[in-house]
């Protein structure tokens, strides 16, 4: 089975918390604080896998969760930092946002992508003790890390795209080709799934070529088997249009050759604009000089500005003629396309970017006034509310963050409940 597009969640560990703890040994009076820092949350990598060419894996596994951080403990021992998660994928796989479709990461270079960061681990006590604070019983919890839900499309990386109608012999034309092995009978869709072979030209130089199944009249809009493929000549910097120029299936070359035009503007007008070479296939079926097919697509062809090429992949007739020109095209033309992101760089660090005036205030079903936002989890998660020094703190951070004003314009009162991630208390003008 072949897969090249899925949807899976991928969440980053959360930080460590950091330890609240005293030093105490014999003989040392009033040793002071001593917590460790929580460690940090692992992340999750993506790196590319050249042994692969399908997300098959991902079929029974869609989640991937990150180990958290180890919490700090006292004698200022740090926490363990969690282990990453590293998800293997195919050349050429991109990353999407899945709810905004945005591509976050093109894996097409070797270098490895961390799609979710794991968040900062906590500081424990002994970061907080000042001069007039010597003995801090709170310490700082750590951060969430990133989680998303994302969408995985793999789109092959080649430089020549074969397509065509079924059995017209594009698997035909690689095999004979590259050292790929398509499955080749005289049937339609032989090809159920994208095939790639490196075509040597000799003296180390050489190109990729992708072999996608056959297109069929309706194929943009979901007909036949192509559709499900066509993003894989996305890239391609050149296509290679095969047409059965023998007539043997009843149609004539021309027809072919306007079906599959047609279906690449539907699906994509940039693709059908792509420099393209004819290959007039199954030739030594036909006499060249007197066959009327070969004629009208030469003159179709002509028109357009596309060159023919009379090959049989049985005989290997014009192959080497056309590999010939395939080459000397591929050398003016651009390299692959390589998508950019386009979304900005999301990071945990966001927690530590982010202001008081973010945070956002509504009513729930019981008509208590919800707070929520990133800096006020920040805030919550580093009090000690058992502690009535973390207490003051805390109430200190919200006048000074304007929280306390915010709730009083939202129409909050006195003994009305405000409830704040895992905290409820009443409110007091």
């Amino acid at each position: 089975m072949f897969i090249d597009k899925i949807q899976i969640f991928v969440k980053a560990g959360a930080g460590g918390n950091g330890a609240v703890s005293f030093r105490r040994e014999k003989y040392v009076a009033k040793g002071g604080p001593d917590g460790g820092d929580g460690g940090n949350g692992g992340n999750i990598i993506f790196v590319v896998d050249e042994g692969i060419n399908t997300l098959l894996s991902f079929r029974y596994k869609r989640k991937f969760i990150a180990e958290p951080g180890g919490n700090g403990e006292g004698a200022k021992r740090h926490g363990k930092n969690g282990a990453d998660v590293t998800i293997k994928v195919p050349r050429g796989t991109i990353i999407r946002n899945a709810e905004s479709g945005k591509i976050i990461k093109d894996m097409s270079d070797d270098e490895p992508f961390v799609v979710c960061k794991g968040g900062r681990g906590g500081w424990g006590n002994k970061h907080f003790a000042t001069p007039t604070r010597q003995i801090p019983r709170f310490a700082k919890n750590g951060l969430p890390g990133e989680e998303k839900e994302i969408v995985l499309e793999l789109k092959m990386i080649a430089d020549v795209g074969l397509v065509g109608l079924p059995s017209a012999g594009k698997s035909s034309l690689l095999a004979a080709v590259s050292q790929a092995r398509p499955k080749v009978a005289e049937y339609h869709f032989t090809t159920l799934e994208p095939s790639l072979g490196v075509v040597n030209t000799g003296e180390d130089r050489g190109f990729v070529m992708a072999d996608i199944p056959g297109l069929i009249e309706g194929a943009a809009e979901g007909a036949g088997l192509g559709h499900d493929f066509l993003r894989h000549i996305e890239r391609c910097r050149l296509l290679l249009q095969v047409v059965d120029i023998s007539g043997m299936e009843g149609r004539a070359p021309t027809e072919d050759f306007d079906t599959i035009s047609q279906e690449l503007e539907e699906f994509s007008p940039e693709l059908a604009e792509r420099p393209r070479i004819i290959a007039a296939n199954k030739c030594d079926l036909i006499i060249e000089e007197e066959d009327e097919n070969l004629k009208s697509l030469k003159t179709l062809a002509d028109a357009l500005g596309y060159k023919v090429f009379p090959i049989s992949t049985a005989t290997r007739q014009g192959i080497p003629e056309l590999l010939r020109e395939i080459e000397s095209m591929l050398r003016e033309l651009p390299p692959i396309t390589v998508y950019e992101s386009e979304i900005e760089e999301e990071s945990a660090d966001t927690f530590e970017e982010s202001r008081p005036e973010d945070t956002v205030i509504t009513r729930d079903s019981e008509g208590a006034y919800v707070c929520t936002g990133k800096w006020l989890e920040k805030l919550c998660g580093r009090i000690n509310f058992s502690d009535r020094e973390s207490l003051m703190y805390f109430q200190k951070s919200l006048n000074d963050g304007g929280i306390i004003d915010m709730l009083r314009a939202a129409g909050c009162v006195e003994d009305d409940t405000v409830k704040m991630f895992d905290i409820e208390f009443d409110f007091v003008d």
